[in-house]
């Protein structure tokens, strides 16, 4: 978004937070347990989140890259003893409940040895549900690396599920923002 610009994750879509938006999904969805990595401005952040029932989990090394990031989120202790962990990312403004819960009553179907993982048109995106086995594959993630190397490593099998453009559209500059319907704020 550029150095000094707007936050992508305090961007309004139809009047709220694109990370409230995303969290209010993530809420909706059959989670047994919510929780939100914050980093970069974490006080507007934590903010735009308030009054939502969900564990806040600060990562104060977020500066490192993304991988950080989901070491503090599987650490957190309402995640650490789930079968499976629905990484979600909340610049993605199309990923909805429904979304989620298809993702969820999958991965629920199957023996839990799986990583489930959104798709659209047979191309990959997110979210992704990794089963608590990869636990420790994920606290040992460094640097700007999110769970794709982990996934085609792992051996477990992977099932898709297609939620359409919502498992491709993210948004990472002030222009996708703008076309994908957001107001950029602060």
């Amino acid at each position: 978004m550029g150095k000094g610009g707007a936050h992508k994750l305090l961007a309004e879509f139809d009047g709220v937070p694109l990370v409230r938006r995303a969290a209010l999904a993530a809420l909706g969805a059959d989670a047994a347990t919510v929780a939100v990595v914050t980093g970069h401005r974490r006080n507007e952040i934590e903010t735009a989140l308030y009054g939502l029932d969900m564990q806040v989990v600060e990562n104060p090394d977020y500066a490192t890259g993304i991988a950080s990031s989901l070491v503090a989120g599987f650490a957190a202790p309402g995640v650490r003893k789930a079968e499976g962990v629905l990484v979600m990312l909340a610049d993605m403004p199309g990923v909805t409940s429904v979304d989620l819960d298809a993702l969820i009553a999958a991965f629920r179907m199957s023996s839990g040895q799986v990583i489930v993982r959104a798709v659209s048109n047979g191309k990959r995106g997110n979210p992704v549900i990794l089963p608590r086995t990869l636990a420790r594959a994920v606290t040992g993630l460094v640097g700007d690396i999110g769970a794709r190397q982990l996934i085609e490593a792992s051996g477990l099998p992977v099932i898709d599920v297609d939620i359409g453009d919502a498992a491709h559209l993210d948004v990472d500059t002030p222009q996708e923002v703008v076309a994908a319907g957001g107001v950029l704020r602060g």
